[in-house]
């Protein structure tokens, strides 16, 4: 009979060898998921407008940092071709319509109000323009996105040339007052998982694989959105 000892011993390389495969094969992320969630008691929500989401697209290759226009944080970019901001808008407005408490104003019904509050209002701040055409839609919290990098994977599933690289920036405002209370910030580049072992989760969450931008861009609403007011 053969022992246990002998029965691990055997077995121990073929172990390694699957680990050290999934090393040089896998797929993980690097970190770049942040959220921020101000919670002064008031931060409850039940009719949510949604204004079309932007991109912030440099006009000149050789820049490659941005700044957001409302609250002045600044990302890596990269130019991209148009789209990928709608891309960014439809799953996020997806995710928030699964959850019943909310009413959610979508983007093609506010997208005609902002542009015209926003054409009135040419030296007035942001946030006020965000008031107000929150206010004349009747909702108590209005949501702004800005998309800084959308770059699709170059290659395929398990074997890629260039991975899959996004960055995008939601923010929550609360109408009444034009306070800031949420803000989530995805920055991701997909990356080994020889590059970012400590990413193991992700390597497993991904299948091991190369994803594209849709996928990461899902992955990181899903993270985002679980500091949500009303969801956490």
């Amino acid at each position: 009979m053969i022992s246990g000892f002998k029965i691990i011993k055997k077995i121990a390389p073929l172990f390694l060898s699957v680990f050290i495969l999934s090393i040089v094969c896998g797929c993980s992320y690097v970190d770049g998921v942040t959220t921020m969630l101000k919670d002064d008691g008031r931060v409850v929500f039940t009719r949510i407008a949604v204004v079309p989401f932007q991109s912030v697209n440099m006009d000149d290759a050789a820049v490659k940092a941005v700044g957001c226009p409302l609250c002045g944080l600044v990302f890596s970019a990269e130019r991209y071709p148009g789209g990928a901001e709608k891309i960014v808008e439809n799953v996020f407005v997806e995710r928030l319509r699964t959850h019943r408490q909310f009413v959610v104003i979508p983007p093609e019904r506010v997208g005609g109000i902002y542009e015209r509050v926003a054409a009135d209002s040419l030296k007035v701040d942001m946030l006020d323009i965000l008031k107000k055409v929150g206010s004349e839609l009747e909702a108590d919290g209005i949501v702004f996105g800005y998309v800084y990098r959308y770059r699709e994977r170059k290659g395929y599933a398990y074997s890629a040339e260039k991975p899959a690289s996004v960055a995008f920036e939601i923010h929550l405002i609360r109408v009444n007052d034009g306070a800031l209370v949420w803000r989530g910030i995805f920055d991701k580049t997909q990356s080994s998982l020889m590059e970012n072992i400590l990413q193991i989760s992700s390597f497993y969450r991904g299948r091991g694989q190369w994803v594209t931008a849709k996928e990461l861009i899902t992955e990181g609403l899903d993270e985002v959105m679980k500091k949500f007011p009303g969801l956490h």
